[in-house]
């Protein structure tokens, strides 16, 4: 491939060029111009996508506008917004066991977690934050979960006066009240849709 071939490497030959260079040079071609667009009709046909859209908002009620935050545009499944840390569906326990992969893989060390060992000999995670203004939600710590404790949510309104607001564990985690409303995502240790036919009794009912 030639220096000007990869240039050219994402233009097609469907391509129309739409700003031509054929400016208007002096006061009478430009006049000819406004004149030839008006009886084209250019100015019409805007008015009238205008006048359609009022139209349909106003006796269609097919409004074109938003009202945030009462309505919201949904976002992709994909999309990677502020963090959740999800709890098990049977006992309603944490699903983080402590590792720290995540926190040791956090390319912008904005993970911090503190554990003990508890009185059954388990490793209870006691403080987990997320400082939101250092995340740049790589998304590499749900990634290396093995447990798919943390993923990412669809909350992105994480606006606040104070930065002590941001990153608690207690925003993070899933409400015990809420728990059937958890939203599970596809990957490793997550139930499969199945799950009550094949399971008889859960090996994680701790």
């Amino acid at each position: 491939m030639g220096f000007n071939d990869f240039k050219n490497r994402n233009i097609s030959e469907d391509y129309i060029t739409v700003q031509e260079d054929n400016y208007p040079k002096t006061s009478w071609e430009s006049f000819k111009q406004v004149m030839g667009r008006s009886v084209k009709g250019e100015l019409l046909t805007g008015l009238k996508i205008t006048f359609g859209v009022m139209y349909r908002a106003l006796f269609k009620n097919e409004m074109a506008t938003v009202q945030y935050p009462k309505e919201k545009l949904p976002i992709g499944p994909r999309y990677r917004a502020v963090h959740k840390l999800l709890r098990l569906l049977e006992s309603g326990e944490e699903r983080c066991i402590g590792c720290g992969l995540c926190e040791k893989i956090c390319i912008a060390n904005c993970i911090r977690m503190e554990t003990r060992i508890d009185e059954n000999s388990r490793k209870e995670v006691l403080e987990y934050t997320i400082n939101m203004g250092r995340c740049i939600f790589c998304g590499y710590c749900a990634e290396v979960c093995p447990e798919l404790a943390i993923v990412h949510g669809g909350r992105y309104e994480n606006a606040s006066e104070q930065r002590a607001h941001f990153g608690l564990k207690e925003d993070f985690l899933t409400d015990k009240n809420s728990l059937g409303q958890q939203l599970e995502f596809e990957g490793f240790g997550s139930v499969s849709p199945d799950a009550d036919k094949k399971v008889k009794k859960t090996p994680l009912s701790y």
